[in-house]
């Protein structure tokens, strides 16, 4: 992990006090900037979008889908948590935490829309920031690479489906065409453009060319996401000053199903008897989301100034820190793993 990455939560803090300094001098700029939209569909913020998710797409190759037996307990696992419990217990946990027990000392005009923004960010499995916390932990490459890969193939038919029935049982008016809309702009479309631009590059300058090309970009997509929180937090701010205590009280549903999610794929690895450089990579990729993707389209649906484009920015504030302590109980915790008795009948 470069040290932009590792202290990304430094200056995803220092974007948000950006933001709302400069909402505060300058809201005639950022108005003008909310309302370059087509089709509800804020241009420069697609922008930025496509520019912190194509660098990273490029590192995934669909045909490690063929490999998908080789680790299939693994495999099986991250898919039950990914797609079969973490969306339905974020939105659980929204209903009973944002809906519920914090209500009184939340915006009675956002609640909703905070449920919303925590629906769409658990709705979409982390693709990105994986391979680095795979990497932390030894986790096995091929077994990584081919989870990402699938959980991409799955998110262009799962995901639009499953944020409308969640949206739909907390009984949010859930808009289909922007909702569609943003599935194809910023997971159909990047994925496309990724593959034609790797199948290019390995073509002509084969792997070393793409990896080359990917510590070119990896700044570019980082300072995309940055940019696009000033925006974000340059909207949001006399919000985020007026309510101080939103953003801790939106953290906690998000801290418990990261390490629920991770917690419940550890143990199932472990009981399947797989291999720990697998059920580590599974669990953080089980825990973790696609923040990118979460970000983008609660901006789409519900726009800058929502409860859900804010809900969605605090995953990405405690992502790094709360990643790196599921890393580091992966890895204090080999030991135990590996004594299970399924794992060293295995081994």
């Amino acid at each position: 992990m470069s040290l932009f990455e590792r202290y990304l939560t430094l200056w995803v803090a220092l974007c948000i006090v950006a933001g709302v300094a400069l909402g505060h001098f300058f809201p005639g700029l950022f108005h003008a900037i909310g309302g370059a939209e087509l089709a509800h569909v804020n241009l420069p913020v697609a922008v930025l979008i496509w520019l912190m998710i194509i660098p990273m797409l490029l590192k995934v190759d669909f045909g490690a889908i063929g490999k998908v037996g080789q680790h299939w307990r693994g495999i099986g696992v991250t898919l039950f948590i990914n797609w079969g419990v973490k969306p339905f217990s974020m939105a659980l946990l929204g209903w009973f935490f944002i809906g519920h027990l914090f209500r009184p000392w939340l915006p009675a005009e956002q609640i909703d829309s905070y449920i919303a923004g925590l629906i769409l960010l658990a709705a979409a499995p982390c693709t990105a920031m994986v391979f680095v916390w795979s990497n932390l932990t030894d986790g096995e490459p091929d077994f990584t690479l081919t989870q990402v890969a699938l959980n991409d193939t799955i998110m262009v038919f799962a995901f639009a489906p499953i944020v409308g029935l969640l949206l739909g049982l907390s009984a949010i008016t859930v808009p289909w065409e922007t909702l569609l809309l943003s599935v194809g702009l910023y997971i159909v479309v990047p994925v496309i453009l990724a593959q034609i631009v790797r199948a290019a590059v390995l073509q002509r300058s084969g792997a070393k060319g793409l990896m080359d090309l990917l510590r070119r970009l990896q700044p570019l997509s980082l300072v995309a996401l940055l940019a696009t929180l000033v925006l974000l937090f340059g909207f949001q701010g006399d919000q985020i000053l007026g309510q101080p205590l939103t953003i801790a009280l939106l953290a906690v549903p998000i801290l418990i199903q990261v390490y629920f999610n991770a917690g419940v794929a550890y143990l199932l690895n472990r009981l399947s008897g797989e291999a720990h450089c697998v059920a580590a990579p599974s669990a953080l990729i089980g825990a973790s989301n696609f923040f990118e993707l979460a970000v983008a389209a609660a901006i789409s649906i519900f726009g800058f100034s929502s409860g859900a484009a804010l809900a969605t920015v605090v995953g990405v504030l405690i992502e790094v820190p709360v990643m790196l302590t599921v890393v580091r109980i992966a890895n204090a915790s080999k030991r135990w793993y590996e004594a299970g008795d399924a794992v060293a009948r295995r081994t």
